[in-house]
Order: structure tokens, then C-alpha cells, then sequence
């Protein structure tokens, strides 16, 4: 596997550690008007939209350390995460380009945005990402070959069979 690829399936409880570090992170950075932590953040959601967890020390002690304490794994299907993953880099990209121009407000809401949508899949295991993937794989913008594992995925859904 190269560098620069995203595994087909990742472990559930490292997506949602990963999740969470990212949820208390912008909380801390909302609380402490820290907005600079923006960068860092982006730098995270690139590195694992790129790469998966190869470049990202974050997904690399989540994957490391904290899932396998977590117990069993629980795969997921990978494709909808690294949609989730780029979601994130665009929000956080944004926002760090706001703090850097002097956009505090908006570089706020990029953090609040941010904060709710990590708490849902760290707390919740609600990936507002993967939701979208499996929306748009319904309606026809990303086609079945993407992800033959969400297309089950999509047919558990219709039936009222959420994952």
C-alpha cells in the first residue's frame, strides 16, 4: 500500500477517537479564542484525506494505541470517512484562511461547524459525512463503484436498517 492511499475499511473506534480529540480541540479553541488551532487541525484532515492515518500523528495514535485499547474493532467501510475526512479539511482550511485574513467570525463558525459534526461521530457515532456519501450515492452523484460497500450500506438504510 502507498503512502498516498485510504484503507477500504478503518476501525470505527479510531475514526471516533480521532473524532473526538478534534471535538475538544475546537471546543478548546472556541473557550481559549485559540483560532490559530485552525492550522493544525486543517493539517490533520489533509494528512488523513490523502493519506489515512500514514501522516497524521493524531490517526496514528488513534489507530495505535487507543482503538486497540478500545476492544474488539469494528471495520467500517472507508470511502464515506475519507469524504467525512475531506469535509473537514475544507471546513478547517477555511477557517484557518479566515483567521489568517483577520475573519475572526468566520473562522468561529468553521469551529463550531467543526465541533458539532466531530461530537456526533466521537459521542454518537454519527457520521454526518458518511450520511452525505450515502445520499449522494443514492441520488446518483458517486456511483456505486466508489464504495461497493456502501451500496449494502444504502440498501440497509432504505429498509430502515441504519448501520
Amino acid at each position: 500500500m502507498s503512502v498516498f492511499s485510504f484503507p477500504r475499511t478503518i476501525n470505527e473506534k479510531a475514526a471516533r477517537t480521532v473524532a473526538g480529540v478534534v471535538a475538544l480541540t475546537g471546543v478548546v479553541a472556541l473557550a481559549a479564542d485559540a483560532q490559530w488551532l485552525l492550522i493544525p487541525l486543517a493539517y490533520g484532515f489533509i494528512a488523513r484525506v490523502l493519506a489515512g492515518p500514514t501522516l497524521s500523528p493524531l490517526a496514528q495514535f488513534a489507530t495505535r494505541f487507543a482503538a486497540p485499547r478500545l476492544g474488539s474493532p469494528k471495520e467500517v467501510a472507508g470511502p464515506p470517512k475519507r469524504f467525512a475526512q475531506a469535509l473537514g479539511a475544507t471546513i478547517t482550511t477555511l477557517g484557518a484562511i479566515a483567521y489568517v485574513a483577520g475573519a475572526g467570525t468566520l473562522a468561529d463558525v468553521c469551529l463550531a461547524l467543526l465541533v458539532i459534526a466531530a461530537t456526533l461521530e466521537s459521542v454518537f457515532a454519527f457520521c454526518l459525512g458518511c450520511h452525505a456519501f450515502n445520499a449522494l450515492m443514492r441520488i446518483g452523484v458517486i456511483p456505486e463503484a466508489v464504495c461497493v460497500e456502501c451500496a449494502n450500506l444504502a440498501l440497509r438504510t432504505q429498509r430502515g436498517q441504519v448501520q
